[in-house]
């Protein structure tokens, strides 16, 4: 299927787009794979990767939302029905909400706990709850809760783009590829 330029999304948007999954899956790996947290738990290895990648979400996810402010997205097919827009448009709010929300409750945990949060290693940020606050506390445990309904609704988008590219077959899933698999497969 062979799109025209403004159906497609730019390089940056799609950029933004599958630098966000990256590091989505890198943050559940590490999530997984990183010791329980206790009380004792200092914030090395495994939880300060989390805690910084966390922070480079939370950072990517506020540009993308600048950006997109700024560059509207391509026209959807016409062809979809109106219950299928309305739950995508649906299913993308939600996502970037729980993309913001979910690493600032991991924040407000980090900070409860007095660990240091900084962006990239290096750029210390400010504490969003004090040492020992409860509320920052019982965030850590929404933070881990609410990360699964991340997972689902991510299974959500991923189901809706493979629907859209092996059921509808309406090019959805091609607009947000890179370009040249997009001009090779208006070549065959």
């Amino acid at each position: 299927m062979r799109y025209e330029p403004a159906s497609v999304y730019n390089a940056p948007a799609r950029l933004f787009h599958w630098l966000t999954a990256l590091l989505l899956l890198l943050q559940y790996v590490l999530a997984w794979t990183m010791p329980d947290v206790h009380r004792d738990t200092k914030p090395i290895g495994l939880i300060a990767w989390h805690l910084g990648v966390g922070m480079v979400i939370i950072l990517l996810v506020l540009v993308r939302l600048l950006w997109r402010s700024a560059h509207a997205a391509p026209p959807e097919p016409a062809t979809l029905p109106p219950a299928l827009r309305a739950l995508a448009r649906y299913t993308h709010g939600l996502l970037y909400v729980l993309l913001i929300a979910i690493p600032l409750m991991g924040w407000a945990n980090a900070s409860s706990r007095g660990w240091p949060v900084t962006l990239f290693g290096f750029i210390p940020m400010p504490p969003l709850s004090p040492a020992g606050s409860s509320v920052g506390h019982a965030l850590g445990d929404w933070h881990r809760n609410v990360a699964w309904v991340l997972i689902a609704l991510a299974g959500v988008h991923i189901a809706g783009a493979l629907f859209h590219q092996f059921v509808l077959r309406d090019g959805t899933l091609d607009r947000m590829l890179p370009a040249h698999r997009k001009q090779a497969a208006s070549k065959q």
